[in-house]
C-alpha cells in the first residue's frame, strides 16, 4: 500500500504524528495497527473540542469509476483484500455501526465480531469488545430470527420512530434487541438518531450505507467524515450512487485528509469543512 496524500517526509518537522512510519513502502501490507492510526477517530469526538462533545459519523463506501454503488445489488463485487482489511479496521474503530433496515436484509447483516487485533485499543477507549450495529428502520421489517439478533456480543439496537408498529417494536424487544426512537413519526430523524446514539455513549460513529440512509444523513448535515474506495471497474447499468435521496440546497464542502493506494484501489478519507 501506498500513501499518496499528504506527502510525508518522515525525516523532515511537522510530520503528521499520527501517520505510519515506513508505511507508504510500495508493496508492503499495512499492520492493522497502521491502519487504525491512520484512521483514528479525531480526539474531541464524544470529549470537549471543536464539535462540544457531540458524536462524529463517518461513513464508509465503495464506489466504482462510473459512480456505482454496487453491483447486482451487492457492493462485494466491487471490493478487494485491502479494501476488506480498511472495513474491518474502520469497525474495530468504531462505538457503532449504524445501517438501514434495506442493506441488513440484502447484504445478510451478521454481529460485528471482537477481534484481538483491536482489543487492547478498544479497552483502552473504554470500548465494548465489539461494535453493537445499530439498524434504521421504519417498519422493523427485520429476520428477528438471524443471527445478527440471536447471537450478537453487543445486543443490536433498533432506531426507529414513535409510530412504528408496536407489535413489531415488542417482537424485537423480545428479541434482545434494543429498540430506541429517534423520530416523532414513523421514519427516524437522522440527526435524533445521532444524538440518541451519543446519549448511550456511543460517539465514535460508523453508517455503511446503504446509499438511501447516507443520503438521509447527508441532507441532514450530520456527517462528519467519508471514507469512499473508489474501484478501478466499471459498470454501466442503473445501479445507486452511494448517497440517494432529495438533494442538498447547498453542496457540503469536504476536505481531502488522506489519500491510500493499493492494486489500483484508491482508498481516500475527507473529512467536512465546517464554516
Amino acid at each position: 500500500m501506498r500513501r499518496l496524500f499528504p506527502v510525508t517526509d518522515q525525516t523532515a518537522p511537522g510530520t503528521p504524528a499520527d501517520l505510519p512510519v515506513g508505511a507508504e513502502e510500495a508493496g508492503r501490507e499495512w499492520t492493522l495497527d497502521e491502519l487504525a492510526d491512520a484512521y483514528a477517530y479525531p480526539e474531541y469526538a464524544g470529549g470537549e473540542g471543536p464539535e462540544g462533545g457531540r458524536a462524529l459519523l463517518r461513513a464508509n463506501m465503495v464506489s466504482t469509476l462510473d459512480g456505482a454503488a454496487h453491483h447486482d445489488g451487492l457492493s462485494h463485487a466491487l471490493s478487494s483484500d485491502a479494501d476488506m482489511r480498511i472495513f474491518g479496521t474502520l469497525r474495530g474503530l468504531a462505538d457503532a455501526v449504524v445501517v438501514g433496515a434495506e442493506t441488513v436484509r440484502r447484504e445478510g447483516y451478521r454481529p460485528a465480531r471482537a477481534r484481538e487485533a483491536f482489543a487492547a485499543r478498544r479497552a483502552a477507549a473504554g470500548q465494548t469488545p465489539a461494535p453493537a450495529i445499530a439498524v434504521v428502520t421504519a417498519g422493523l421489517d427485520l429476520d428477528l430470527a438471524a443471527p445478527l439478533f440471536t447471537a450478537p456480543s453487543v445486543p443490536t439496537l433498533v432506531l426507529t420512530g414513535a409510530a412504528a408498529p408496536r407489535d413489531r417494536v415488542h417482537a424485537a424487544e423480545k428479541a434482545g434487541a434494543v429498540v430506541i426512537v429517534a423520530g416523532e413519526g414513523a421514519g427516524v430523524d437522522p440527526a435524533r438518531a445521532v444524538r440518541a446514539l451519543a446519549e448511550r455513549g456511543l460517539v465514535r460513529l460508523l453508517t455503511e450505507g446503504g446509499p438511501r440512509l447516507l443520503g438521509q444523513f447527508v441532507a441532514a448535515g450530520v456527517l462528519d467524515e467519508l471514507c469512499l474506495t473508489l474501484s478501478p471497474t466499471l459498470t454501466a447499468g442503473e445501479a445507486q450512487r452511494i448517497a440517494g435521496g432529495p438533494a442538498v440546497a447547498v453542496p457540503e464542502r469536504f476536505a481531502l485528509a488522506s489519500l491510500l493506494e493499493q492494486d489500483g484501489f484508491l482508498f481516500t478519507r475527507y473529512h467536512r469543512v465546517r464554516q
